[in-house]
């Protein structure tokens, strides 16, 4: 009988290193719908850096770029959005900016909105009221929004259908505010400014408000003091860092 020793086959082993897992980028939109009007300036690149050194891709979006489509579809896609728009009157009822333009594929799209009085097309520049918000963004249609900074006048009109459609926060204005001379824009880049650092809604709202109600800032050249309108609601510990 012959023995038959074979030598062991080896297989050299290959680790299998699973891929790193890829964090998906926070995502931030900067909305100013009359941008040509009143434009940002230099705020829209500070908003823009403060946010991006966090982590954030920013998406800026301006006058006709912001289209009702655009503000029903698509804003839960974002965890941090700053609004900037302002107010017009029309027959009583108070009308917020959107930013698009007049236009027949949009009023033909939403005819019950405008026959409703919900949209509004008398300004060349399409406007929604506080019932268009209500029926469109239901309970939790933007729970994928932390933070919503609504840079308008009235804005406490809709912050609380903001938070009822599922928004963690809401930076608001409250009464009547003008978006000339850039005191708003200021005020509002310096808020940003807290909460990239850190800082909580509420801790940002007081860090931002508190020197002009101190009497610690000069008087306006075309104003007088001024006493800065923003308020919170929702959730007031959030940070978005």
């Amino acid at each position: 009988m012959v023995l038959m020793l074979s030598a062991p086959i080896v297989v050299n082993a290959v680790a299998v290193v699973p891929p790193p897992r890829v964090q998906s980028q926070k995502q931030a939109l900067v909305i100013s719908g009359l941008e040509q009007l009143l434009p940002m300036g230099q705020y829209a690149k500070s908003v823009k850096f403060y946010l991006t050194q966090i982590g954030y891709n920013v998406t800026f979006l301006t006058d006709d770029a912001v289209t009702v489509d655009f503000l029903l579809n698509n804003l839960n896609s974002y965890s941090v959005i700053l609004w900037r728009t302002n107010t017009f009157i029309w027959v009583h009822s108070t009308y917020w900016y959107v930013g698009e333009k007049v236009n027949s594929v949009t009023e033909q799209k939403y005819a019950s909105d405008f026959a409703s009085g919900w949209l509004i097309d008398k300004a060349g520049i399409l406007g929604i009221t506080a019932d268009f918000v209500i029926n469109h963004f239901g309970p939790n249609s933007l729970s994928g929004v932390k933070l919503l900074i609504f840079m308008a006048s009235d804005g406490n009109a809709l912050a609380p259908q903001f938070i009822t459609a599922g928004i963690t926060s809401v930076i608001f204005c409250q009464g009547i505010i003008s978006l000339q001379y850039g005191l708003i824009d200021t005020l509002t880049n310096q808020m940003m400014a807290y909460l990239t650092q850190g800082q909580t809604v509420s801790s940002a709202v007081q860090s931002t408000i508190s020197p002009f109600n101190q009497g610690q800032t000069p008087t306006s050249n075309i104003d007088t003091t001024y006493p800065p309108p923003f308020y919170y609601s929702g959730d007031d510990s959030l940070t978005i860092t």
